[in-house]
């Protein structure tokens, strides 16, 4: 991605889907400071407002409260956009198996009538959050992203039936597509409290708060742990993409490495603890597997570096030192 694509930014309408949410907030960030007109749409059932609230005294900033299972209010979010980073879900696997109704009316429901909204606004590309749960119970590593499994949730379905509904879309409708399937993204304004908090952030709190973090299972479990601005790099490298191969098609995003959760707790109390030695002291317990849970995950990213010219330049310490400094100015 080249200062030539960024560059189109500024002449660029994006909307942005699940926009006061972790990702998305982040993503309205980005794609302002490059320049484009950004139009954000959520109904604050995860996100937050204080998430974008900085952002909505900005000339080129349009906040809509709407619910991406209502069809009218996907039109209007689209009305005039070039481009669609869609990133509004129901995310978690525990969430999805506790509920799964909600998760499939809002991954599924809502995930189509943003196709159809996006195909009747002649968007020039929309790009989804897909997920690394579509891998399911696929033993191969690491992950590439022709050979999947069956899903292992609720939650796993629904992603998969994005990916599915995105490819027919193009194949029917003409319309251009670009799934990313994330792998554990964390870091800046990612929430630490909630039933379904990700992991790092729910450690760091209960870190800081000098509480014993629960492994489920013996640690020994491991993820490609993702900092999110690789993921703002992946979704750019999708969207300015020029090369047409490129397109309607999924794509890892991840940084190509895996992480046990033992190494994962290890690293936590060592940074944080540059902040409050009493935290090296905290111990750890573990408790029962989860229901759903993949042992082990680790991306293959040579497909996107291939065809988007992707290029993360976070691993898991970098990612993990940033994004601890940002909790303990923020939460402390």
């Amino acid at each position: 991605m080249n200062k030539n694509q960024l560059s189109q930014l500024r002449n660029s309408k994006v909307l942005v889907t699940g926009a006061a949410g972790f990702i998305g907030s982040n993503l309205c960030n980005a794609l302002l400071e490059y320049g484009a007109t950004v139009v954000a749409l959520d109904n604050f059932a995860t996100g937050h407002e204080k998430n974008i609230l900085p952002l909505s005294s900005h000339d080129k900033f349009t906040f809509i409260k709407g619910d991406i299972r209502n069809i009218e209010d996907c039109k209007v979010a689209c009305s005039g956009v070039d481009y669609i980073l869609h990133q509004a879900a129901l995310g978690s696997v525990p969430r999805s198996i506790n509920d799964p109704i909600t998760s499939n009316d809002v991954n599924v429901g809502g995930f189509l009538n943003m196709l159809v909204a996006a195909k009747d606004a002649n968007v020039k590309r929309f790009i989804y959050a897909a997920s690394s749960s579509t891998y399911g119970d696929s033993k191969s590593m690491p992950k590439v992203e022709e050979v999947i499994g069956k899903p292992l949730s609720p939650y796993a379905i629904t992603k998969y039936v994005n990916e599915l509904y995105a490819e027919n879309f193009k194949k029917t409708y003409g319309l251009d597509t670009i799934g990313l399937r994330y792998f554990n993204v964390f870091g800046r304004k990612q929430d630490p409290n909630g039933a379904y908090a990700a992991v790092i952030p729910k450690f760091v709190m209960q870190f800081m708060k000098y509480e014993s973090p629960v492994i489920n299972g013996d640690g020994s479990f491991s993820r490609d742990f993702t900092y999110i601005d690789n993921v703002i790099q992946m979704n750019l490298c999708a969207m300015l993409s020029e090369n047409e191969e490129a397109c309607n098609t999924v794509y890892n995003t991840a940084f190509g490495e895996r992480t046990t959760l033992n190494e994962l707790t290890t690293l936590l109390k060592e940074y944080l603890s540059e902040y409050d030695p009493k935290i090296a002291s905290v111990d750890v317990k573990f408790g029962p597997e989860r229901k759903g849970d993949v042992p082990h995950s680790l991306a293959s990213i040579d497909k996107a570096k291939s065809l988007l010219e992707y290029d993360p330049k976070y691993d898991i310490k970098s990612g993990l030192k940033e994004a601890v400094t940002w909790y303990w100015e923020n939460l402390k």
